[in-house]
């Protein structure tokens, strides 16, 4: 029977992945002999995890979706063999985390590409954010320079060198620019609404924080061929990716009509639902593996 968990990281996430070492036997096998498949996510309280649990139990394979309460900790269990598969992320993102820690984590599945926006709880226009104001960004180095790179589209911010996907606080030309920013945790900019002029808020915590993608003072575009690296993949360790129960996961999510109809409103219509050849998912993450500083 498939169910959802949560997971709290007290003490971080190598804490964590001692905790669920210590309550489990974990499942690294991918659930070819029959155990347990375990699911990271982020936001598993959206409703279309439900409905994609439904179909992967009529399916007859049993599923745990373990909920983490940020983007620091479901790779670290993967990698740790504490999850089999994870589904929170987008290909910059993992390339980030394979050049940061030496591991091969891989792709084999697409989801969708999801506008990354600019909210605020005081103004209703970019225009009227004030001169010196402060506007949130997340601390990851990928969502940030994403981030950093919708404050330019909106006029509150100038980047050296025009900016990329690479881009930090440093490279803000701060004579340039309209706002100072300042970096959090990204599960902690919603909360941070009412004490900043705007924040950058990623996809996954818009409806906790009682937003709509509607309520967006800006945004980027999902359709712009730009935005390929932010397509959000299903991960897997490299000895998984031709596990075949790990790929009709992908498999269900891709084509069951209610799961994608859940997902797409789960973004306020805004997302852009993908199916992209998993071969052509993994060229790119390392070619961004090799293009990252």
């Amino acid at each position: 029977m498939a169910r959802i968990t949560k997971a709290l990281a007290a003490a971080g996430a190598l804490a964590l992945i001692g905790s669920l070492a210590a309550c489990s036997g974990g499942s690294s096998d991918g659930g070819e002999t029959g155990e347990t498949i375990k699911l990271g996510v982020v936001g598993a309280s959206e409703p279309y995890w439900a409905v994609f649990e439904e179909a992967v139990e009529a399916e007859g394979i049993d599923l745990e979706i373990v909920d983490f309460g940020d983007y620091n900790q479901p790779n670290p269990a993967l990698s740790a063999g504490e999850l089999d598969i994870n589904q929170f992320q987008h290909i910059i993102y993992l390339a980030e985390h394979n050049n940061a820690t030496g591991d091969t984590l891989t792709v084999i599945g697409s989801t969708a590409i999801y506008p990354l926006g600019l909210y605020s709880s005081k103004y209703d226009s970019v225009d009227d954010i004030p001169e010196g104001g402060v506007v949130g960004v997340p601390n990851d180095t990928t969502n940030q320079a994403r981030g950093l790179l919708v404050l330019q589209s909106a006029g509150l911010i100038s980047l050296a060198d025009g900016g990329s996907p690479y881009s930090t606080l440093d490279d803000i030309i701060a004579d340039e620019s309209k706002v100072t920013v300042q970096a959090f945790n990204a599960d902690l900019i919603p909360a941070s609404l009412p004490d900043l002029d705007a924040g950058i808020i990623n996809n996954d915590f818009v409806a906790d924080a009682g937003l709509t993608a509607e309520d967006a003072i800006a945004q980027d575009d999902p359709n712009d061929p730009a935005s390929f690296g932010y397509v959000n993949v299903f991960a897997v360790r490299e000895e998984d990716k031709t596990n075949e129960t790990l790929l009709k996961l992908v498999e269900i999510y891709q084509t069951n009509e209610d799961v994608q109809a859940g997902a797409l409103e789960a973004s306020g219509g805004t997302a852009v639902m993908l199916v992209i050849p998993a071969e052509e998912l993994q060229a790119s993450l390392a070619e961004v593996q090799e293009a990252q500083p």
